[in-house]
């Protein structure tokens, strides 16, 4: 799973020394071989709501000059008489990767547009791409609902590369709809320096950094045993979202897309109010809507639960995240752009208890984020997965990777769209909704910025939650509450 084996530069698809009679290609990195061993075929989808009905022949017409550009997305994965996994280019007919099923809606008004949509997505969760062609399609839905004019469904293999990677290339196929000629523009993260150089001062910084590079390493090893704890028997307490022993998880069990979506300034605002970090608030939301939906499940069946441990694993990207610009340059070029993945986990414990004050959960929030910040448990965890590929091989690797996960709560991911309104081919995009589905939790929580809103897309095991739309409501009333409690403090400040 070596982050090296694929580096970043860039690099055009080449081939070298002969294979029979097929010219060898390069490797699968280790990290994306794993994902094709048993019960860790993960994929990747991103569910995109449009303004208007998508053209079809449009939309084909433009992914041989934008996608298909990167090598990925044209080649093959092919295993040799070794047993290796390699990239092999080859030759792509967009109708085998572009679907647009029949939906029988003509002449029935009655029909909820929404749950068709829904079930089609659960549906798909029951099902691989076929390894015969390049891994990845996509799926268009011409109806109507009350979120979009338009469903696509934009589903890829994880082999092909981490989700922030393949976000970055989705992106760069858009445009800002203000402006058809421009790229999307992604938030960047800024970090305030000291130029201080006051003797007195600079004595005290070098105290300061003394004491957090101990608590740095504190920190470290207390995060590094508890994943071993995990990975040996450390599991979170049960509840309706964990994966209850004997419970047969595998790609015939579906899985229940939902998605809520809610105002950006709003979470920006909170933010402000406690002094946090988006991100905080996406955790902080994420722990109040889980608070809500346990503590009502717990009081219909009479048995509340005091104490929970409830924790998030947090698959964490060890590669530099391309902007879009470098993206799109690098596809220009012919270029590698994706790496493979180079990953690390990050277990986040979660406050679920029912607490007077709304904004308490995300001042929770943000201190379980800022000591995560003070850890590298992820560059730890994924030497520990290192050790295992080479002790193990894949299967040892890949049987770490899952059982890791399967013992906490959820998986939880964020990422940063684009700051204002894009368009594909003439398409305005309504919402984007990033998501997976093959992972071993039960159920993943998901948030993604797209210009003025956010969205939450929850993947729920079919079977484990009756009631995902309700679990879905949760989220937004979560966020109201807060946001009405920030809103509170606001005026009490003022007044």
């Amino acid at each position: 799973m070596e982050c090296g084996g694929e580096k970043m530069v860039l690099k055009p698809i080449r081939t070298s020394k002969k294979l029979g009679d097929e010219e060898e290609a390069i490797l699968l990195s280790p990290g994306s071989r794993m994902f094709h061993e048993p019960n860790y075929n993960i994929h990747i989808i991103a569910i995109m709501g449009w303004k208007i009905p998508l053209d079809i022949n449009s939309l084909k017409a433009q992914i041989p000059s934008k996608l298909l550009k990167h090598p990925r997305f044209s080649s093959l994965q092919v295993m040799d008489e070794s047993g290796e996994m390699r990239w092999v280019p080859t030759t792509v007919n967009i109708d085998d990767h572009v679907i647009v099923p029949q939906l029988d809606i003509i002449n029935n008004s009655n029909m909820d547009t929404d749950k068709l949509v829904e079930q089609y997505l659960s549906n798909l969760s029951t099902t691989t791409i076929d390894i015969s062609k390049p891994l990845w399609d996509i799926h268009i839905l011409n109806v109507k609902t009350s979120h979009a004019e338009a469903t696509s469904i934009f589903r890829f293999h994880h082999s092909l590369g981490d989700g922030i990677a393949l976000m970055s290339l989705l992106l760069s196929c858009f445009r800002k709809t203000s402006d058809p000629t421009s790229l999307p523009t992604l938030p960047v993260s800024s970090k305030n320096k000291s130029n201080s150089k006051n003797i007195r001062s600079l004595i005290w910084q070098y105290i300061v950094k003394l004491w957090l590079f101990i608590r740095l390493l504190f920190n470290t090893v207390v995060d590094v045993l508890l994943f071993i704890a995990t990975a040996l028997f450390l599991k979170d307490s049960q509840s309706p979202f964990t994966v209850a022993k004997g419970f047969n998880k595998n790609h015939s069990t579906g899985q229940r897309f939902i998605y809520r979506t809610v105002s950006l300034d709003d979470i920006k605002f909170i933010k402000n109010a406690t002094n946090a970090t988006i991100n905080d608030v996406i955790l902080g939301i994420t722990q109040a809507a889980l608070s809500r939906y346990i503590n009502r499940k717990y009081d219909v069946e009479g048995k509340m639960k005091e104490q929970m441990r409830c924790r998030a694993t947090v698959l964490v990207n060890l590669r530099p995240a391309l902007g879009v610009q470098a993206v799109a340059e690098m596809i220009e070029k012919n270029a590698i752009v994706i790496q493979g993945n180079c990953f690390g986990f990050v277990i986040i414990p979660l406050d679920i208890a029912q607490l007077q004050n709304p904004l308490d959960y995300v001042h929770k929030a943000k201190i379980s984020m800022d000591r995560k910040k003070r850890s590298l448990e992820s560059q730890c965890t994924f030497y520990i997965l290192q050790l295992f590929l080479n002790l193990f091989g894949f299967k040892g690797a890949t049987k770490l990777a899952k059982r890791v996960p399967s013992q906490t709560t959820l998986a939880f991911s964020n990422v940063a769209g684009p700051l204002e309104e894009v368009s594909f081919s003439g398409h305005p995009l309504a919402f984007l909704a990033p998501t997976c589905y093959g992972q071993p939790t039960g159920l993943m929580v998901h948030a993604c910025s797209y210009a003025k809103k956010l969205t939450f897309a929850i993947t729920v095991d079919e079977g484990m939650i009756s009631d995902p739309n309700q679990l879905g409501d949760d989220f937004v009333n979560s966020f109201i509450s807060i946001n009405e409690a920030a809103l509170s403090k606001f005026r009490t400040k003022v007044d």
